[in-house]
């Protein structure tokens, strides 16, 4: 009997020794900035995903690209998920699946900023470190980075159009959605832009949804030309706006009559800007943006937040003298124009 009660007691010695050690080795919140500081696994290896307005794009094919090469180069894991459709709801739910997966970081594109706030607020109380791409202003994040200043931008796209309409004429604006930030920060420099500096230039109608679609694009073009039959020219956003509106123009049979001036990437306007339905295309490599925001979540992790300040330099195209504001905020400068003079530089 006495060997029976010190072997009991012993067992429950043990099972309270493995609770004690578990409760004391859980993953803490940093209250002061949200991130994570349970270091990732034994290795010093995170997990790491990027979730993007919508898979099967190819802006975001390309942007998955970068996060496999960051994976590869680091040996973190990286991955990337996004829903089937540009859809703010569908990003909500991978990113509450994440946070059950417990990711160490989160880097996100929003569809709509505004929706993901809640949702991105639960998974830094969490302790998972959240950057953003697209999303300037964005609160519930570590950092929000972006290529370069979006009003800059903006305004780049506008001389651009400008120069293919001859400085004069009616054009469109379009934008992926009225809550993406990033899209309506162009725009609205653009149009402000071309007030100031294009007088004889006119903007008919402006920030029309294409929900990033490539045949909603075409359609919003056709919609336009009935109420606005002089129209010259055509700004978009999304990736999938010029084509959208090179596809219209082609077949109505108008190329030389309508300029197309958007952000894009080659492999998707490339024929357009061949065949002259598309002026010129501007954007800065989804790759290389992935990398970045991967590279800032595991600077973040490391404990080497006091390193992103003005001048960092992540060794990436665009990304080596960042300016940061707010210390929140961040922009490089790795925005091009790519038309029929340059387009075969460019594979992606």
């Amino acid at each position: 009997m006495r060997k029976n009660k010190l072997f009991l007691a012993g067992l429950l010695t043990l099972i309270m020794s493995i609770a004690l050690f578990g409760c004391s080795s859980g993953t803490t919140t940093d209250s002061s900035n949200g991130g994570s500081s349970n270091g990732g696994s034994d290795d010093g290896k995170y997990t790491i995903a990027t979730v993007v307005k919508v898979s099967g794009e190819a802006w975001f094919d390309r942007m998955e690209e970068g996060v496999v090469k960051f994976g590869e180069d680091t040996g973190h894991e990286a991955f990337q998920q996004g829903p089937q459709q540009a859809d703010a709801a569908q990003q909500v739910q991978i990113i509450e699946d994440l946070i059950a997966q417990q990711v160490d970081a989160i880097t996100v594109v929003p569809f709509s900023a505004e929706a993901l706030e809640p949702v991105l607020k639960k998974a830094r109380e969490a302790g998972i470190v959240v950057i953003s791409h697209e999303a300037d202003g964005m609160e519930n994040v570590d950092y929000n980075i972006e290529a370069f200043n979006n009003s800059e931008y903006g305004e780049f796209l506008m001389d651009n159009l400008a120069a293919a309409m001859g400085e004069e004429g009616e054009y469109m604006t379009t934008v992926g959605s009225l809550t993406s930030t990033s899209h309506m920060e162009w725009v609205t420099a653009a149009v402000k832009h071309q007030e100031e500096n294009y007088p004889n230039m006119t903007a008919v109608v402006t920030e029309v949804e294409t929900g990033d679609d490539l045949q909603t694009a075409s359609e919003k073009l056709r919609e336009a030309l009935k109420a606005h039959p002089n129209l010259k020219g055509f700004q978009g956003s999304a990736s999938t706006d010029a084509p959208g509106a090179a596809l219209a123009i082609e077949e109505l049979g108008l190329e030389g009559k309508i300029s197309v001036v958007g952000t894009s990437v080659p492999s998707v306007s490339g024929q357009y800007i061949e065949n002259g339905s598309i002026n010129a295309i501007t954007f800065w490599d989804p790759a290389e943006a992935a990398y970045a925001m991967n590279t800032l979540a595991v600077m973040i992790l490391d404990g080497k937040k006091d390193e992103i300040k003005d001048g960092l330099d992540l060794g990436i195209p665009g990304y080596e003298s960042l300016t940061v504001k707010d210390n929140k905020y961040i922009y490089g400068n790795a925005y091009v124009k790519v038309d029929k003079e340059n387009l075969d530089e460019y594979d992606f």
